[in-house]
């Protein structure tokens, strides 16, 4: 009985198949098509969309979006960014101090310098209420005067004081009302020859963040 019933399913089997075979068309069924049943679905994440001032992730609303970047090398210039607009210009490595600044004030109009006779200045007549970012490009200690540095400190700088030769520098300050305490306001980083990335140049450096609308 046992062998009666395993021939019985066989020619079933058998002629299922046949069946089969002479119903379904050749190119129906194919190796890659029974691979991809087993397949999970990939899904694909959308493109990220590109953020003000080139940041992961948007601002807040009710926030303006800023990034400083120091200078890294020759070709690398220093970039300062405020709501997607580049503040500085073009370096030129005949003049300045080193240091690139610009200036925001509470009707969004934008200044900015890197000569060094005109940065005290720039800095004083700033008017309250006003944001201040500064990047260094190049090597901003040589050409810079003590009383210079003083007037930064007192912008709530840490370390303008030790600023060496060709050291990367980014710093953001408030005139006339308090930053955030949450954001980064400054960073620093030497020129260590055993450590550069650049020949005679360390890495370049950078602090982005949001500032709320209602301060500036």
């Amino acid at each position: 009985l046992r062998l009666f019933g395993f021939l019985v399913i066989s020619l079933a089997a058998w002629y299922l198949g046949y069946f089969a075979a002479a119903r379904v068309p050749q190119n129906a069924i194919s190796i890659e098509a029974l691979q991809e049943i087993g397949k999970k679905p990939v899904l694909r994440a959308p493109a990220p969309r590109r953020q003000k001032c080139d940041h992961w992730s948007p601002c807040p609303p009710g926030n303006f979006a800023y990034r400083i970047l120091s200078g890294g090398g020759k070709q690398r210039r220093a970039k300062i960014c405020f709501e997607d607009e580049q503040l500085i210009s073009e370096w030129n490595d005949d003049i300045g101090s080193g240091i690139n600044i610009a200036i925001v004030n509470c009707n969004c109009v934008v200044d900015s310098t890197d000569q060094s006779r005109e940065m005290m200045n720039f800095i004083r007549n700033a008017p309250e209420g006003s944001l201040i970012l500064m990047a260094t490009h190049d090597d901003g200690s040589t050409r810079l005067k003590n009383d210079a540095k003083k007037l930064v400190e007192e912008l709530g700088s840490k370390e303008i004081k030790n600023i060496k030769f060709r050291s990367s520098w980014v710093f953001i300050a408030a005139k006339g009302f308090k930053l955030p305490d949450n954001i980064q306001k400054e960073k620093i980083n030497h020129s260590d020859q055993t450590k550069n990335r650049y020949k005679g140049w360390p890495a370049e450096i950078q602090i982005e963040g949001c500032i709320p609308r209602n301060l500036i």
